[in-house]
């Protein structure tokens, strides 16, 4: 882990997607956070010590899912396949895909293995499963604003967690998705999906992977827009948390009654036509329920004498 120092940073933005508004100042207390994501290989040995099952290895209740074909009730997760040509990118559907049977070990589905991955970030965690680690190893997982302000890296209003440019000098520096989506990735990066964490350099804290590479989960639960505070526009809250779960439901979905979390630092799917959420001020909704697999997570500790010891 590395000690982040806290302070005082501009958190959110007003010139991207909405749900990033408004950026409004906000104060962290100091403390500790995992260099990399949570890999395949400690994910295997919490699992090894504890005989943890995961949520995408459980059965499903199908009370929880009001109208879903009963087929599809059964233990898996969700699973980025590429498609043949190009789609209609509002239609999530064309590319994500419940499988059954996928789930941490086996990331795509049946078939497939973590050989060779054992460097490579989990995946197909849910919260609950990513919650469940961080209090095996006497963490946490950060909240939003910890999320944000330890991505920044000291940068305070940059676009991207090392600066303006998204590949300065015609480097790449986090593991995104390189051509059109979602058909055709010409992984100039090296990678075409994960890659091994800390592939790519770190940012002002030492931190690798704060973009790019996998969606990772935070504590808050998700809201529409920042909860900025508009009579104080003198005073930026200390070390802020969301709004309640009942506020994180999907009106999209109101049958659906999953609260959502929100998840930050975009993925190796996140491409310049589609999806720029590989900047520290984006943010996306995710039920707690569901593994994909391009999810994971890392973990932070509070402990002031940790923080003083780091």
């Amino acid at each position: 882990m590395v000690r982040i120092p806290g302070g005082r940073f501009r958190m959110g933005s007003d010139h991207h997607y909405p749900e990033e508004r408004p950026a409004h100042p906000v104060t962290v207390s100091p403390f500790l956070m995992d260099i990399t994501t949570v890999t395949n290989r400690q994910f295997a040995a919490f699992v090894a010590a504890t005989g943890y099952v995961t949520v995408a290895e459980r059965p499903l209740d199908p009370a929880a899912y009001p109208g879903a074909d009963s087929a599809m009730l059964v233990p898996g997760a969700l699973v980025f396949r590429m498609t043949d040509g190009p789609v209609d990118t509002r239609d999530m559907t064309h590319w994500w895909h419940w499988t059954p049977g996928a789930q941490w070990r086996h990331p795509e589905g049946p078939g497939s293995d973590l050989a060779g991955r054992e460097e490579h970030p989990v995946v197909q965690v849910a919260y609950e499963d990513a919650e469940a680690y961080a209090r095996w190893a006497g963490k946490a997982l950060p909240t939003e604003a910890e999320w944000e302000f330890a991505a920044r890296g000291g940068l305070d209003g940059a676009e991207f967690v090392w600066g303006d440019e998204l590949a300065p000098g015609g480097v790449h520096m986090a593991n995104t998705w390189q051509g059109p989506f979602p058909w055709r990735n010409f992984s100039t990066d090296g990678f075409e999906r994960t890659s091994p964490a800390g592939s790519f350099p770190p940012n002002g804290y030492g931190l690798h992977d704060m973009a790019g590479n996998v969606w990772q989960w935070t504590a808050d639960w998700w809201s529409a827009r920042h909860q900025a505070d508009p009579g104080k526009p003198c005073c930026a809250p200390l070390d802020p948390r969301g709004p309640a779960a009942e506020a994180s439901y999907d009106p999209a979905q109101p049958r659906i009654r999953i609260p959502r979390k929100v998840v930050k630092g975009g993925s190796f799917l996140c491409a310049p036509s589609y999806c720029r959420r590989y900047r520290p001020a984006a943010r996306h909704a995710q039920m707690v329920d569901t593994g994909m697999s391009h999810i994971g997570f890392r973990c932070v500790v509070r402990e002031p004498a940790m923080i003083q010891e780091g």
